[in-house]
């Protein structure tokens, strides 16, 4: 998926050492991806993986509604794909040592957005920065221990 055209990344600094920011970013994430609301626009735009499988908590072939892990080096990076009729896509978080107990996560973007719905949808998600909140709103989540 490193093939998708660039869209966006964010990052945000965290009073916390990787290890205890990858902890964070696992609990989080499977609670994120294993809501009912979630679930359900899944379904509306037709995504895979649809439903819930893989192993838990969070491993590599973890599946979540949208979602799918493909790269997991704890620690390090987790890598999700997924697609949904409108677009195919990649989220990859990366963690780095920033030195006295900090650390830095970012979440690159990826996708592509085919025919003239998926150049409306992205107009919709993307355009209008709703994508660039929920993933600035989702990063600061992991300020908090």
């Amino acid at each position: 998926m490193s093939t998708l055209p660039y869209v966006d990344e964010h990052a945000v600094d965290v009073d916390a050492g990787v290890e205890e920011l990858w902890r964070r970013l696992l609990t989080g994430l499977e609670w994120s991806l294993s809501r009912e609301a979630g679930a359900r626009y899944t379904r509306l735009v037709r995504a895979d993986p649809r439903d819930p499988a893989g192993p838990r908590p969070l491993a590599e072939g973890s599946e979540y509604p949208g979602f799918r892990a493909v790269r997991v080096v704890p620690g390090r990076e987790l890598a999700l794909e997924g697609r949904h009729r409108f677009s195919t896509y990649s989220l990859v978080f990366r963690l780095d040592e920033l030195g006295d107990g900090r650390s830095r996560l970012t979440a690159e973007t990826r996708a592509v957005f085919p025919g003239a719905a998926g150049r409306a949808y992205r107009l919709l998600v993307i355009g209008s920065g709703g994508h660039a909140f929920g993933m600035r709103r989702l990063l600061a989540g992991y300020r908090r221990p």
